[in-house]
């Protein structure tokens, strides 16, 4: 898997200590975003998904995985690898994308990964950050267009369901 970064134990990209995986690579290049670096579909480094599963639960403290980018969408398969080996050891699992849950829901029918990430993910954050909508005051977000949903229960629900709104 191709990453920009990660980080062992962030306390801002979701509840609790959070291990996270930035995915190297974003086509949509936002205004203002907060990891630039990680455009570049070449850029960052090459590591193995075993790798990256051994260090996230190397850490006892670790309350859960975060996949964040660059786009972990990109990266698909090799990211609900390490969503479902947190699953399985009991974390729970945070996806940020610049998709929109309806987009990956659309892309889903034709991508199967997209599904199986989608469906990993306990809270997903949604939407490209928008500079225009910026906000210091949002929690676990940058941007008032972006929503955090519970994954589980807008599917089951077939109903966008928002948490911290």
């Amino acid at each position: 898997m191709r990453i920009a970064g990660l980080v062992q134990e962030s306390i801002v990209d979701g509840p609790g200590f959070r291990f996270v995986v930035f995915a190297q690579g974003c086509h949509r290049r936002c205004e203002g975003c907060h990891n630039p670096d990680s455009f570049d579909l070449d850029g960052g480094v090459e590591v193995s998904v075993e790798y990256l599963i051994t260090a996230m639960l190397a850490n006892p403290l670790t309350d859960g995985l975060t996949l964040s980018g660059g786009e972990p969408f990109l990266q698909a398969a090799d990211c609900a690898v390490i969503a479902r080996a947190a699953k399985e050891n009991g974390l729970n699992v945070w996806t940020y994308t610049g998709y929109t849950f309806e987009e990956l829901l659309r892309e889903g029918k034709i991508a199967n990964e997209f599904n199986e990430l989608l469906e990993l993910s306990d809270v997903l954050i949604d939407g490209a950050f928008d500079i225009s909508q910026r906000s210091l005051m949002l929690k676990y977000r940058g941007s008032k267009n972006q929503r955090i949903i519970d994954v589980g229960n807008s599917l089951v629900n077939n109903v966008v369901v928002e948490l911290y709104s």
